[in-house]
């Protein structure tokens, strides 16, 4: 049985159709393909002038001239009510309905149409039959974390067997609970691994420390994906050694799908097929290629909620070699997560903080901005720029987040403030250790 396809099927996302849209796009030959941008690119503005008043007033012009003229948007004009920003004739019940994880610091809640969601998930499957894995067939390895509530966890729980995932929780990557990881692999036929950089990474390293290859022990292994944090050259190479298979780079949002993804040659080939990705300076201007500047992404699309010119939060740098079919991401600069160490020994990755602000994230847009440091083993301090200062009710909240998903009888601290210290490149990391 196809489950993958199955598991879209039961949610009403048109996958087949999907999947039909994509073969034809990946069939315009390059000579055409810049046309075929261009026409989407007006099509998508033109579409959410007519349709959506939110975008009408950001987009400030009666219609649409040149592409240049698009205003650029960031995740601070999207924090407002989501009805506000729906698009006429989609409600929160005819559209899928995600939170963004805030990794940068800045969440919010967006909106996409069921047939662009479904066109994502056919990008991320064709992606994956590159390295030989079949989302309908291979059963994955999962290093995410998952909400620890009743409902939601059984509701996460259902997905991933539907989906042919098995979770391997990174709230508590201790030797205790990597000696678990372990036995897990020895005992069932997992074909990948797919999870947050810094999580598998720390399963790498005590891979090593027991002088085992994890294909050894898992003989149907066959690949590592990476996700959501930079994966370094070194770390890349202590990973495959560790695991016995090629470990490859994804980079993704929950708000636009799929981004890149590593071919077979270790190229980062960019999604040019349902999204528009751009490299601006400063000053929203072009840069050249081999040049930094920040990624700004456009969902070609998406007619629930306008993702035009979105500046993603992330800078990075496209290849000299890249093509208007094909664009090669050089680099990508940032997206890297500290780990947290606490008293009792427990080993929680950054990232882990994400199941933390899913819990305070309100779409009020009340909350603009948060980072969360880690002081001395036992205590945090959360700085947050917000209208007004966290009720007790709302600090309570939180203070109960971090002891299910982090730890109990830890301090944690709240200061507003009016605005974030970002690093050089202009990005806000959301969780810092000052160990």
């Amino acid at each position: 049985m196809d489950w993958f396809k199955l598991s879209l099927q039961l949610n009403k996302f048109p996958i087949d159709r999907a999947q039909k849209i994509l073969e034809k796009i990946q069939a315009i030959p390059e000579e055409h393909y810049e046309t075929y941008l261009l026409e989407k690119q007006r099509e998508i503005v033109d579409y959410h002038l007519k349709n959506n008043s939110f975008y009408k007033d950001f987009f400030g012009r009666e219609s649409f001239s040149t592409w240049e003229n698009v205003p650029v948007m960031t995740k601070t004009d999207l924090q407002q009510k989501l009805e506000n920003r729906l698009t006429k004739g989609f409600t929160k019940y005819t559209a899928y309905i995600g939170k963004t994880s805030g990794s940068s610091g800045t969440p919010f809640i967006f909106a996409k149409d069921k047939f662009t969601h479904a066109l994502s998930w056919a990008g991320f499957q064709n992606r994956y039959q590159w390295h030989g894995i079949d989302l309908n067939k291979s059963l994955q390895a999962r290093f995410y974390g998952i909400p620890l509530d009743l409902y939601g966890n059984i509701q996460e729980r259902i997905k991933d067997r539907i989906s042919l995932r098995r979770r391997f929780p990174i709230f508590d990557l201790s030797e205790q609970k990597m000696e678990k990881f372990l036995k897990r692999f020895q005992k069932s036929n997992f074909s990948y691994i797919n999870g947050y950089t810094s999580a598998v990474l720390l399963f790498a390293r005590f891979m090593v420390t027991k002088n085992l290859v994890l294909k050894e022990v898992c003989p149907n292994l066959k690949l590592c994906i990476v996700t959501s944090e930079c994966l370094f050259k070194k770390d890349r190479e202590l990973m495959q050694a560790a695991f016995g298979v090629p470990v490859v780079n994804e980079y993704g949002a929950s708000e636009v799908g799929l981004i890149a993804f590593e071919d077979q040659n270790n190229e980062w080939i960019v999604n040019s097929e349902d999204l528009f990705v751009e490299i601006l300076d400063e000053e929203n201007k072009s840069v050249p290629s081999g040049t930094e500047g920040n990624i700004v992404i456009t969902s070609l699309y998406n007619k629930a909620h306008p993702i035009i010119r979105y500046k993603i939060g992330d800078t990075g740098i496209l290849s000299g070699k890249s093509t208007a079919k094909k664009p090669i991401l050089e680099k990508l600069i940032g997206r890297t997560n500290d780990i947290a160490k606490l008293p009792n020994g427990k080993v929680v990755p950054g990232l882990t903080f994400y199941y933390v602000t899913k819990s305070i994230i309100e779409d009020t847009g009340n909350i603009k901005e948060f980072i969360i440091k880690q002081i001395t083993p036992d205590s945090f301090s959360i700085e947050y720029v917000s209208q007004e200062d966290f009720s007790q009710d709302q600090q309570q909240k939180v203070i109960q987040a971090i002891e299910t998903y982090v730890g109990k009888n830890l301090q944690v601290n709240f200061e507003r403030k009016s605005t974030l210290k970002r690093n050089k490149s202009g990005k806000l990391k959301q969780f810092i250790s000052e160990l």
